[in-house]
């Protein structure tokens, strides 16, 4: 009898794998820190034989070529990616026997990436499940233009082939794995859904119902911004990555992070936006240790310059520190716990902004002169924005404040989280700025001005 257990990486928006049987499993798509993973067969009571990449990943550091030697598993990566370690070369069609009876056979689905393989888990000859990495997602697939530019329309076209060849080879009751789709920016869409099967995406996926042309030509028009960090990650994968260290980082004072805020380096505060917003270090930046802090800091940080956490507990921090080592940013430079008035000098004062919402916004009297700056990413705002209002995504921001005119600064995104980076940003640099904490579908009900943008009218 065959098991699957799923590990959620929420952070990051991505999913892994352990399958396996009675004795023996494999562990598909490991993220970084592979302790969860080792914990998760610990608890099943089996060995992992097995460590599988469907693909050199592009929105984290693997933690396969480390699991692999912490086990003495075979370390099963596509024969056609280009690596610079040691492995068992995948060709489609090989298979691999996994426990009894359980084996692990190789498709390859390029689209994702030239070389992406899925694999399909048989148990007695059958297929049970199918882990598809990048390839078939739940209602969507993954985006295709990752790798270099002018492969973009040739990836599109192959993604919709290995979608389709397998709905053709795998029966309707298989059940679809795949490791994106969950908020990962690797996917094109978010994930329809959180389980499906072959048969359920033949009913609805765009990539199993539409034609070739038809199905790229609206995955190449609807390819959103990629995460600056996303250059780092296929480099470092392809290298082999070194093991990850999640030991505590050195302790900073008041007087350590005045240093390291006066040098330019970074510091960040992972308290949550209410927390921040109500007094916080001057200079230092949020970045909610709930959110998407693996996603949006290593999005916007420069790579490689030095951060210092500041959070509210070790154990805020040690999660933080997890999440970013997913991603490579491997050692905080120095880390604080506590309340913000400790960390500051006895003759410094805590800065502050104020909150809001877009029934706050729109209750300003109409010849009150202020900024409403939208954060959202250019997808988003097609659908609709305020009248009048900036618009600098958020990942952009940091280096195109000086477009922002004079004048309180309202920011606003979606629904809060962004809008509160921003409005940190802002803060250290000095002005003064609203966060308007809401979401923006209120933005409609308020009496706001607003523009409908095209996506809206079809």
């Amino acid at each position: 009898m065959f098991f699957i257990d799923t590990l959620e990486l929420e952070g990051l928006g991505n999913r892994s794998y352990l399958a396996g049987g009675a004795h023996t499993a494999v562990a598909v798509d490991p993220p970084r820190d592979v302790d969860q993973v080792l914990a998760v067969a610990a608890r099943r009571g089996v060995r992992i034989s097995h460590v599988v990449e469907t693909h050199v990943h592009n929105d984290y550091v693997t933690g396969g070529l480390d699991l692999a030697r912490l086990t003495g598993a075979a370390y099963l990566v596509p024969a056609a990616a280009r690596v610079s370690f040691d492995r068992t070369p995948v060709h489609d069609g090989d298979t691999f026997a996994v426990d009894d009876g359980i084996t692990l056979r190789a498709l390859a689905t390029p689209g994702h990436t030239p070389h992406h393989t899925s694999y399909v888990l048989e148990e007695r000859g059958a297929a049970v499940a199918v882990f598809t990495g990048g390839s078939l997602l739940i209602g969507t697939v993954g985006r295709p233009d990752l790798v270099e530019p002018r492969l973009t329309e040739e990836l599109a076209r192959a993604q919709h082939a290995s979608a389709q060849r397998l709905a053709a080879e795998l029966p309707d009751e298989t059940e679809v794995l795949p490791t994106h789709g969950f908020g990962s920016f690797c996917s094109f869409a978010q994930a329809d859904g959180d389980v499906t099967t072959i048969g359920k995406e033949k009913a609805g996926n765009d990539a199993l119902v539409q034609d070739v042309d038809a199905f790229v030509a609206g995955l190449l028009a609807g390819l959103d911004d990629v995460p600056a960090y996303y250059v780092h990650m296929g480099p470092a994968n392809a290298a082999g990555p070194a093991p990850v260290d999640l030991t505590a980082p050195p302790l900073a004072d008041a007087a350590d992070i005045a240093a390291r805020l006066a040098a330019g380096e970074w510091v960040v505060d992972l308290r949550n936006r209410i927390a921040f917003a109500r007094g916080h270090v001057a200079g230092s930046f949020n970045f909610e240790a709930d959110g998407k802090i693996a996603t949006y800091l290593a999005w916007l940080i420069p790579w490689g310059k030095p951060v210092t956490l500041l959070a509210q507990s070790p154990e805020q921090l040690a999660k933080a520190q997890r999440e970013l080592a997913r991603v490579g940013i491997d050692r905080p430079a120095a880390a604080a716990t506590g309340e913000p008035a400790e960390w500051i000098s006895a003759n410094q004062g805590l800065r502050s902004f104020p909150r809001a919402t877009f029934a706050d916004l729109a209750a300003l009297d109409p010849y009150e002169h202020r900024i409403v700056l939208d954060v959202r990413r250019d997808s988003e705002r097609a659908d609709g924005w305020i009248k009048d209002s900036v618009h600098i995504p958020i990942h952009q921001l940091h280096r195109r404040q000086r477009e922002l005119p004079a004048g309180v600064v309202w920011v606003h995104c979606a629904g809060g989280m962004r809008a509160g980076i921003a409005a940190s940003l802002l803060d250290a640099a000095g002005r003064d700025v609203v966060a308007v904490d809401d979401s923006f579908d209120a933005a409609r009900s308020t009496g706001l001005p607003m523009i409908t943008g095209p996506r809206s009218d079809s």
